[in-house]
């Protein structure tokens, strides 16, 4: 760039990852509500023989959302999020523009096959870590071509200042690689047998140990995939939008190390009761109630942005969309402390209130947080308005009426769970079967499926109105400074 130009950034991958966000969105949560209307009425279980049962769709559903929508929109955020904060377009170097490229073409080779690999039953078995070792190495790959832009980037940077979004970027860089490549030690089967398929393969560790690292993984997943990446969107988004600077960066910074030293130890607690040693469960348990104070710091930090401002609710659809992720990141990081607690825990495990917990997390806190951040990138991206923004409110109340009906059903129907695996008769002998928990919980199943499917309803509005806003928007001459403008 000469001297004396306005910088130009390059949106050119920032808009495929927008795309990969929508499409992957739609089919996640398509899938997501059909196994939710599975467990209501099962009989839908039979529709496609092997290929449409509960068991092979649903793990689907969760790499769909998590890989697919998930981490997609925490690309397309960082690709426009990355060039702005250090004050570098990507189209100065012919090298990050190719590694961008490579990483966006190869992350979706990996989403198609992963797609028809589990489709065709082909996994470990091990929650968020179904993918088999080939699979593996590609997803070490993508990885990798993530942390050359992340660093390539930050090389080249005017901007001396690194923001605090690009701390939890990093995190996220950081934290994913170490976990992933721990947890996915994998032997492939023929290799030592001699027989069974070359893409089937055994963990490199054994009973407790196995799932002791898993869940080492898998709790931290949720951390730096669901938690710190997103957490690095709304600390740029939300000022951006509103205007308003950020309410303490000390905080920030406070927050930050908090969840760094405290979340990585917090994954015994989905082994209480287990084979591991009780003093491990006990440390998951006392690290997951310590890690309210830097989840809620954050939290109240990004609501304390708002003081004095609260008004700009009434008017930006985008604020709500904020706001409340920030309230339902409050919700689950208060409440999955309490289920941590071993004599809750002892309720709890195993019931319907886990998956409440996670979608209040998921569907309030990362799908509202993806969707603003993604609405807001629109005018900057495309130089086009928002199409409706009356689409935009009704999708906003439609989607949270579907959560609350969500979360609230599957607490109810956990908690009736748990109560009756443990009521007992005068003789100490089990009041209630198995089946009598099932049939006991059908009506909740019902109302979880509706809410899926209003949350559903709303991902389809929002993403006709990216359609719309990409294709039929009215341009916008100069980029917005702070609030994105958007039609009628």
């Amino acid at each position: 760039m000469q001297p004396g130009m306005a910088l130009s950034y390059d949106y050119r991958i920032a808009k495929w990852f927008m795309i990969t966000t929508v499409v992957f969105g739609i089919i996640g949560m398509l899938i997501g509500v059909i196994i939710a209307f599975q467990l209501a009425f099962p009989d839908l279980n039979y529709l496609a023989g092997e290929y449409g049962i509960y068991g092979r769709l649903r793990p689907l559903h969760t790499n769909g959302v998590v890989y697919g929508f998930m981490l997609s929109g925490i690309w397309a955020t960082w690709y426009y999020v990355g060039q702005r904060v250090l004050k570098v377009s990507m189209a100065e170097s012919k090298f990050l523009m190719a590694v961008g490229t490579l990483h966006f073409t190869l992350y979706v080779i990996v989403i198609l096959l992963a797609v028809v690999s589990l489709f065709a039953g082909v996994t470990t078995s091990k929650e968020y870590a179904e993918l088999e070792w080939p699979i593996d190495i590609l997803v070490v790959v993508v990885w990798v071509l993530w942390g050359i832009s992340i660093f390539g980037l930050i090389g080249i940077r005017r901007e001396k200042t690194l923001y605090i979004s690009l701390w939890y970027y990093i995190a996220t860089f950081l934290g994913v690689a170490m976990l992933y490549l721990f947890n996915n030690m994998e032997v492939p089967t023929r290799l030592v047998s001699g027989m069974g398929s070359w893409l089937h393969s055994v963990s490199m560790y054994a009973g407790s140990n196995d799932a002791l690292v898993q869940w080492w993984w898998g709790h931290n997943a949720v951390a730096f995939v669901f938690t710190v990446a997103i957490i690095a969107e709304i600390y740029y988004f939300l000022p951006k939008e509103s205007g308003q600077p950020i309410y303490s960066y000390k905080l920030s910074l406070f927050a930050f190390w908090g969840l760094m030293f405290i979340y990585l130890w917090a994954g015994g607690h989905h082994l209480i009761y287990s084979t591991v040693p009780d003093w491990m469960q006990t440390m998951g348990s006392i690290f997951s109630v310590i890690l309210i104070l830097p989840s809620w710091g954050s939290a109240v930090n990004i609501l304390l942005t708002m003081k004095g401002e609260w008004g700009q609710l009434r008017e930006s659809p985008l604020i709500k969309f904020m706001v409340l992720a920030s309230t339902f990141y409050m919700f689950s990081t208060l409440e999955g402390p309490i289920l941590s607690i071993k004599s809750v825990n002892a309720l709890a495990h195993f019931t319907d209130w886990i998956p409440g917990h996670v979608h209040d997390g998921t569907l309030g806190w990362v799908g509202f947080m993806t969707m603003a951040a993604i609405l807001h990138m629109v005018p900057r991206v495309f130089k086009r308005e928002i199409y409706s923004k009356r689409l935009l409110e009704r999708q906003f109340w439609i989607q949270t009426t579907g959560i609350v009906l969500y979360f609230t059903s599957m607490w109810i129907a956990g908690i009736t769970q748990g109560m009756m695996w443990r009521a007992t008769d005068e003789f100490g002998v089990l009041s209630y079967s198995f089946i009598d928990t099932v049939i006991a919980l059908e009506p909740y199943y019902w109302i979880k499926a509706v809410g899926g499917l209003l949350y559903f309803v709303g991902f389809i509005m929002f993403a006709y109105n990216i359609c719309k806003s990409a294709s039929s928007g009215k341009r916008v001459d100069r980029e917005p400074v702070s609030a994105s403008p958007m039609g009628a």
